[in-house]
């Protein structure tokens, strides 16, 4: 009979990644990608994936996605083993991906077709609630075209939380847009997820930006891609990415990195 600290484990273990290694093979390269990482990441967790480029973050969330699968170890979600992409493990990537020819309103729509017991005006209802909460309830019959980056952004997010995913997958969503729409962005995912509470995992190479989102920030080094140390950030939400004590957290996880990613130059 497992003990009740077995048991709470099982409830709360949202993702497991069992010593997952990853090679890339062409004619010409063999591309060790990721070598024996091991994570587990609790139910309502928001985590943050950090490294330089080539280290294999983004690898890491396809493989959590099901869009790529692992040539040693395993992933699974809620104790099942990932073989594919789910509707309950959406992706949101660094480019919004919106449909040009469908307004902002038809793209939330788009994704809730798919799900049979929702009736046309439960999908209507649900996605109008989404893009409130993402601050479009007034654009929601706009073009895609007539939006900004950040507003196309939000959209989809409103797509990706609308078909209501237990994992959220974020790849640098914030990457292209500008430092003020980040910072505005920042707010409404915080604001999001504490309202939610949905599993996030967020691959960024912005350590600040990780220390502003995360409970927990991995960190990654290159070649190939590994877990070099975890941060567990307590500082209380809504968080200010401009503040003195997320600097600290910054400075220390920055310091931290580049002394890997010196050592395996030097290496």
């Amino acid at each position: 009979m497992q003990n009740a600290e077995a048991l709470s484990d099982v409830v709360t273990t949202k993702l497991v990644v069992d010593h997952i290694s990853k090679w890339f093979r062409t004619s010409s390269l063999n591309v060790h990608a990721l070598d024996d990482v091991t994570l587990r990441i609790t139910e309502g967790e928001f985590v943050c994936l950090v490294g330089p480029s080539g280290c294999g973050k983004s690898t890491l969330l396809n493989m959590i996605a099901g869009l790529e699968q692992p040539d040693r170890g395993f992933v699974q979600a809620d104790g099942r083993t990932i073989d594919g992409p789910g509707p309950h493990r959406l992706m949101m990537f660094q480019e919004a991906a919106l449909f040009p020819w469908l307004t902002v309103l038809g793209n939330v729509l788009f994704g809730l077709k798919l799900i049979d017991e929702l009736s046309v005006s439960e999908r209507r209802e649900r996605a109008e609630y989404f893009l409130e909460l993402v601050g479009l309830k007034r654009f929601i019959h706009s073009n895609i075209h007539e939006l900004s980056g950040g507003m196309k952004q939000r959209v989809a997010l409103a797509r990706a939380l609308a078909p209501n995913p237990s994992v959220l997958l974020m790849d640098e969503p914030f990457a292209a847009l500008d430092a003020l729409t980040r910072e505005q962005l920042y707010g409404d995912i915080q604001r999001i997820w504490s309202q939610h509470r949905k599993t996030i995992v967020f691959v960024t190479h912005n350590v600040r930006e990780a220390v502003c989102l995360g409970d927990r920030v991995i960190l990654f080094s290159p070649n190939p891609g590994r877990i070099r140390e975890e941060f567990q950030i307590p500082l209380p939400r809504l968080r200010d990415i401009n503040s003195v004590d997320l600097a600290r957290y910054s400075t220390e996880i920055t310091r931290v990195l580049k002394g890997y990613v010196q050592t395996e130059v030097a290496g």
